[in-house]
């Protein structure tokens, strides 16, 4: 009883960090699915939202869930001022170069929360305690259920964008083929500044969410970012439900690694998964052997 009590903790903490890593990873794969670029300062903003969400909740002391809006339009309009002026003016360079735009824009970010803010920690929690509810000898909060049911809410309604709206359409024709969208009348920039900023408001989202039941510092974006963006190669990167699936797998996989190895290395296990997924199967789950694949 006791092992199947800790087993059903683990995965609730599993399925929680992976809605988390799954709202980011998405960021991750859609601007990757139409410029097969890796924005690595997508983690940043997500620490950015973070923090937004600090400002508005606890220094200004507005409502959470007002808060937790703001920051997330906030941090859209802060991906769409990061993709015309770092990104646009690069984007027929060599890759290399827009990915070390990518670097310096996340020192950047992270250099202006360290200036105003300093280096302490953080917490968005205010307020009374979280209540804790018992299931079978797991316990999880009411936060975590928030944090959960707001994570896979906004997958749902990310869906239906993509699926059933004329903006969603045009993402997966820009996403499919560049070039034709382009010449059957697609306004491919406008497409990609969209893309951005829904990336950017998840990671605001996600940010927000694991604000509340975490601190908060100015390097939170490194290591829940790299966790996200394995789970977004793990999936296939440029695939949006492979994003989704990818980051609870590495939720799962983080939170049931330490039932058997020291806390410490948990955020070691995305790591390794990642070397692996790179080394065996690097198209992820959902993505399509490419000719270049073939010659690796």
């Amino acid at each position: 009883m006791e092992n199947f009590s800790i087993f059903l903790q683990l995965l609730i903490n599993g399925l929680i960090a992976g809605g988390i890593y799954a709202l980011v990873a998405l960021g991750y794969t859609m601007v990757y699915g139409i410029l097969k670029f890796i924005n690595f300062a997508h983690g940043e903003i997500m620490m950015f939202g973070a923090y937004l969400g600090f400002i508005f909740h606890v220094l200004l002391g507005l409502n959470i869930v007002i808060s937790f809006f703001i920051s997330i339009l906030i941090s859209a309009m802060l991906g769409y001022l990061i993709e015309k002026i770092a990104y646009k003016p690069l984007r027929k360079s060599n890759r290399l170069i827009l990915l070390i735009t990518a670097i310096g824009v996340s020192f950047f970010l992270q250099s202006i929360i360290l200036l105003f803010f300093g280096a302490s920690v953080k917490t968005l929690r205010a307020g009374k305690s979280a209540e804790v509810y018992s299931i079978l000898g797991a316990n999880i909060t009411n936060i975590q259920i928030m944090i959960l049911v707001v994570s896979i809410a906004m997958m749902f309604l990310l869906h239906l964008f993509i699926r059933y709206t004329k903006t969603g359409k045009a993402m997966r024709a820009v996403a499919d083929n560049y070039e034709v969208a382009s010449v059957i009348g697609i306004n491919v920039d406008k497409i990609i500044s969209i893309i951005f900023m829904v990336g950017s408001g998840l990671a605001a989202a996600g940010g927000v969410l694991v604000a509340l039941e975490q601190n908060m510092t100015p390097t939170m974006g490194v290591t829940i970012g790299i966790s996200a963006f394995s789970a977004a190669v793990l999936g296939g990167i440029g695939n949006v439900y492979g994003a989704v699936l990818g980051g609870f797998i590495i939720g799962l996989a983080e939170n049931f690694g330490i039932w058997y190895l020291p806390s410490g290395y948990k955020y070691a296990i995305a790591f390794v998964i990642l070397l692996l997924v790179l080394l065996f199967r690097p198209q992820g789950i959902f993505g399509a052997k490419t000719e270049e694949d073939v010659r690796v």
